[in-house]
């Protein structure tokens, strides 16, 4: 009986030092209580309304004791541009917070800014105070924000994209951005003239619609190029494919981008950037015999989803143009037209996924919806001093129905393809499968590299019709493929 006894009364003791030790185990330190991931939370450029991406700090106890946070606030409170979420409770100020001994919570901030009469980007500022044992540590939040021109839906049918409509001549000022929500029309016989050193941001499934007898004129230069991109300025978003661009019709999505419908006549897009939507540019047959649907100089297209240019049956005429890295292809010429295409590079790299599809598409046909054939001519579709490349095996893809004129020739270009090129014909003067050796595609450089095979081998005559490259530079004295002379 006495060695129970004495059995329990030191399990007692144990129990009493244990529950000691617990109570004791408690920070009461008043400095450097609380580390954090880190000491401000930075956003990126955000327009006025429109929210931001959510990002996360982690605040962490580094001590070997619990501790209680007495307080977390948000300095600004209510009536801050911020708003936070601590450990799944939204909230401007929570208190009591009980942490572990290296135990950690997360909290995560979000910012809208208000609109106010400032044309430059201006700061937001406020801050996250933690105090914890009579001590008081920050993290500070900082986002920069912009006002806009803001096009937003005056329309909404059942079945189709919102959207509003430009129902006289118009011009896009370049001292604020232009935001896009749903769909902007330019009406018939109207124009949509956009000044150099513009930048035009739309959001998801947004884009722009010229429509029947319509025109747009993007009147960039080589130092103000007009930018259009979708309207998450975050890093994460900097180089992703497919932010814009998408037109619901009857409950479905369909890849339009810069749709330059059926019909609209005289589109001129000059020194323009094109970037991170579905599908560049969509030209819908031909509204003038006589002049081009759209003649596009000078552009960058990239990291689109679908395909940077899109031609059905149309004329076009493209100079000094750079595609990239398109998920489908990168210029689709469809159920034939009339194509001339002078000093383009067009390299795709795609890697978001296995593309499988040929970079350039010729074709000139179609099958109605009883899935009979029916033939548009190819009347032409000229490629000269170009560089098709890219990382699968067949870049080129000849869609010929023989009941149709199919005209095709590609003059000095640098070609990946499969295609015997001996027939000079078709392809005089072409380089097969050789390596253009672009100067950094990882960071969308698709200049050439000293030792390119590009340099030099490009047709005189052509490069008289284009004197000078997409930078400006002279290229009449031996002229290098594609839109960069070296």
């Amino acid at each position: 009986m006495r060695q129970i006894f004495l059995k329990l009364f030191f399990a007692f003791l144990l129990l009493s030092a244990f529950y000691s030790c617990r109570k004791d185990d408690l920070l009461t330190e008043t400095s450097g209580a609380l580390n954090f991931s880190t000491d401000s939370v930075s956003f990126d450029t955000v327009f006025t309304t429109i929210g931001s991406t959510t990002k996360q700090l982690k605040v962490y106890n580094p001590s070997n004791k619990k501790i209680i946070i007495s307080s977390i606030t948000l300095a600004g409170g209510s009536a801050s541009n911020y708003r936070i979420n601590i450990d799944g409770v939204p909230a401007t100020q929570l208190k009591n917070i009980e942490l572990g001994a290296k135990d950690s919570i997360y909290i995560f901030v979000k910012v809208t800014v208000n609109p106010n009469n400032t044309n430059t980007p201006f700061v937001i500022s406020d801050s996250l105070m933690f105090f914890t044992n009579n001590h008081l540590q920050q993290v500070k939040l900082v986002s920069w924000g912009q006002n806009a021109y803001y096009h937003t839906p005056k329309y909404f049918p059942v079945n189709l994209s919102p959207y509003s409509v430009i129902s006289s001549n118009e011009t896009w000022t370049n001292d604020k951005p232009h935001l896009v929500y749903g769909w902007v029309v330019v009406d018939s016989s109207f124009t949509l003239t956009i000044q150099e050193g513009t930048k035009i941001y739309f959001h998801n499934n947004s884009g722009l619609w010229v429509y029947t007898a319509a025109s747009l004129k993007v009147t960039g230069t080589k130092d103000k190029p007009v930018v259009f991109q979708g309207d998450r300025l975050e890093a994460w978003y900097k180089n992703l494919p497919g932010q814009w661009g998408r037109l619901m019709n009857n409950g479905n999505l369909y890849s339009m981008g810069i749709w330059l419908s059926a019909g609209s006549i005289n589109n001129d897009i000059n020194y323009a950037i094109i970037r991170n939507g579905d599908t560049g540019i969509k030209v819908d047959t031909v509204g003038n015999s006589s002049n081009p649907t759209l003649k596009l100089r000078n552009t960058i297209i990239e990291n689109m989803s679908t395909a940077g240019i899109y031609a059905q049956g149309s004329f076009v005429e493209a100079e000094n143009v750079v595609i990239s890295n398109t998920g489908v292809h990168s210029v689709i010429l469809s159920i034939g037209g009339s194509y001339d295409f002078k000093h383009c590079t067009l390299g795709n790299y795609w890697d978001y996924s296995t593309r499988q599809t040929s970079s350039v598409v010729l074709n000139n046909y179609y099958k109605d919806i009883n899935n009979n054939i029916q033939i548009r001519d190819l009347t032409k579709a000229d490629f000269g001093n170009c560089i098709i490349y890219g990382n699968i095996d067949e870049e080129l893809f000849l869609d010929k129905n023989s009941s149709g004129a199919f005209n095709y020739k590609f003059t000095n270009c640098l070609l990946k393809t499969t295609h015997d090129i001996t027939n000079t014909t078709f392809f005089p003067g072409c380089i097969k499968n050789a390596d253009p050796l672009f100067q950094d595609m990882a960071n969308d450089d698709y200049s050439l590299q000293i030792n390119s095979p590009a340099i030099d081998t490009g047709n005189l005559s052509i490069a008289n019709e284009v004197p000078y490259d997409i930078r400006g530079s002279d290229r009449r004295n031996k002229p290098d493929l594609g839109a960069y002379e070296k």
